[in-house]
């Protein structure tokens, strides 16, 4: 049975969902920020986690009252809430995309409350070393859906995903649009502006899984995740499919996410 709760945080209130049964997992959303997006996946994982998932601030069944830029920290603070909120800690957590960086800023400020982090394909671009072009490609993606371009700046951004590119249809409608535009005005920058604490990370005491899809190999997104296992002195590990696997393959992801949480 899946139960459903509000956390409240600072203004603004979280939809939480909590199902299963065993240890608990905390699953951070990237894309648009909704707990559902996770939805196949924590069904594998119900027989042997608690799963706790929840919409990010402003998105789908969650509230923001604030204004401007949504940072990375500020998104962090929200995860850690929600720990509080279903009274968990030390505990596993899981982010992919933008939520692997949530959970990057999660541990580096608040390591005690994580005891293993797995994390997903981050898109953490400012590790890398052409960084400045996939910032400028970010910032036209910004102007593209702040100019009323929603759909080429959503087209632009998943033809760059692994599994992702839109079908070639000539009058796609676009879901969510409410979400994707939020993403894309208040919290795209600031997720590609991210530069995980790396001194912060290597004096963490939890464990850190960085991971990639072995379908995402050539991507840039790709290789944030093996370039933070490098800087950390960490082993890198393949996942099953590209980066949309948690929702594209959830039975192979959540067997393999299985495998590295109860790994010796």
């Amino acid at each position: 049975m899946i139960s459903e709760s509000r956390c409240p945080v600072e203004d603004g209130e979280l939809r939480v969902l909590r199902g299963g049964d065993g240890p608990v997992l905390v699953l951070i959303a990237g894309g648009l920020g909704g707990a559902d997006s996770y939805r196949a996946l924590a069904k594998q994982l119900y027989p042997h986690h608690t799963v706790v998932t929840y919409d990010r601030r402003g998105h789908f069944g969650s509230t923001d009252h604030t204004t401007g830029p949504v940072t990375v920290a500020r998104q962090a603070d929200d995860a850690l809430a929600v720990l509080d909120h279903v009274g968990a800690g030390p505990v596993a957590v899981f982010g992919s995309s933008a939520g692997a960086s949530i959970g990057l800023d999660l541990v580096a400020r608040y390591p005690d409350r994580v005891s293993t982090f797995v994390a997903h394909e981050p898109p953490a671009v400012q590790l890398l070393p052409d960084a400045a072009g996939w910032l400028a490609d970010a910032a036209e993606q910004v102007r593209l859906a702040r100019s009323g371009d929603l759909m080429g700046a959503v087209t632009r951004f998943a033809d760059a995903i692994a599994g992702a590119a839109l079908p070639n249809l000539p009058h796609l409608r676009l879901p969510n649009e409410a979400d994707w535009l939020r993403l894309f005005d208040r919290e795209f920058t600031e997720f590609y502006d991210y530069l995980p604490d790396l001194r912060a990370l290597r004096k963490a005491s939890t464990e850190i899984l960085p991971v990639a899809g072995e379908g995402s190999r050539g991507r840039y997104h790709y290789q944030p995740a093996k370039i933070l296992a490098l800087e950390l002195g960490l082993p890198f590990t393949e996942m099953p499919g590209a980066h949309l696997a948690p929702q594209r393959n959830p039975t192979q992801f959540a067997a393999a996410l299985r495998d590295l949480l109860t790994a010796p």
